[in-house]
């Protein structure tokens, strides 16, 4: 069987932090013949991920390669620092990049987040993951500075997290490979900008027909035909002139005036 023959269908891989589940519904809703499978990759393989194939869409974090890889910016992430829950700094409700001078701030492997100078003192050792720093925070080694939402997914009860006003953003976005700019890419990127089932790619013309009907039928409804004034005008006034003459004397009395005592 070769590709063309192959059903169509939808690999879309997503980096930690990222709940593609609106948009999975979406899809599912427009497109129920083309399955889409879900892929979780690594923030630091998605690229070669897209670039090798694996994938025919993806949510990443930004930077990327634009060279041989699109991406459309989605949203910015606040940037927290996760701390255990007896910590000075959940006392107040934001820290400054300066306020961790004196904390070993750990760096993973994984990290995104691009500083120019790094806050904090640095570990002995960098954690493999962000998953592997929580751990280290939750066992007292230091703190770990991160998008918000890997805050979230790594959620521990004896954890929490305060925002860091002056830290880099993280910024998410969807990427593909330029040169497969498929028409299933075009219907997720619709999807993404949530644009609507008339709006997406070869779905416009019929709607964009009937609008061009809509000011025709109403103009035709605020300038009736001559005939049809006329006949309005002509049943009025006749309507008015039966009622006067069958209650003639009940409208005279009506227009009398009330002689007051």
């Amino acid at each position: 069987m070769t590709s063309s023959d192959a059903s169509p269908s939808f690999r879309l891989a997503y980096v930690p932090g990222v709940t593609p589940t609106k948009w999975v519904r979406i899809w599912n809703e427009r497109l129920p013949d083309v399955p889409l499978t879900l892929i979780p990759v690594p923030a630091a393989d998605a690229c070669a991920l897209l670039r090798d194939g694996g994938a025919d869409a993806g949510f990443v974090r930004l930077p990327v390669d634009r060279t041989d890889l699109a991406a459309i910016p989605l949203y910015t992430e606040t940037t927290v620092v996760v701390v255990p829950k007896d910590h000075l700094v959940t006392a107040v409700d934001e820290v400054a990049a300066e306020d961790l001078a004196d904390e070993i701030v750990l760096h993973p492997l994984d990290d995104t987040l691009e500083w120019e100078s790094r806050p904090g003192l640095p570990a002995n050792e960098r954690p493999a993951t962000t998953g592997d720093a929580i751990e280290l925070v939750a066992a007292g080694v230091g703190l770990l500075v991160v998008p918000q939402s890997l805050a979230r997914l790594y959620h521990r009860k004896d954890l929490t997290y305060r925002p860091v006003s002056d830290a880099p953003a993280s910024r998410v976005a969807l990427s593909w490979p330029q040169e497969e700019t498929t028409d299933l890419v075009e219907d997720f990127i619709g999807i993404v900008r949530g644009r609507t089932v008339n709006s997406t790619r070869g779905r416009s013309q019929a709607p964009a027909q009937a609008k061009a009907k809509r000011p025709e039928a109403g103009g035709a409804r605020r300038k009736p035909a001559a005939g049809k004034t006329a006949g309005k005008t002509a049943g009025k006034s006749g309507g008015k002139g039966a009622r006067s003459g069958s209650g003639g004397p009940k409208a005279a009395r009506r227009g009398k005036p009330r002689r007051r005592s």
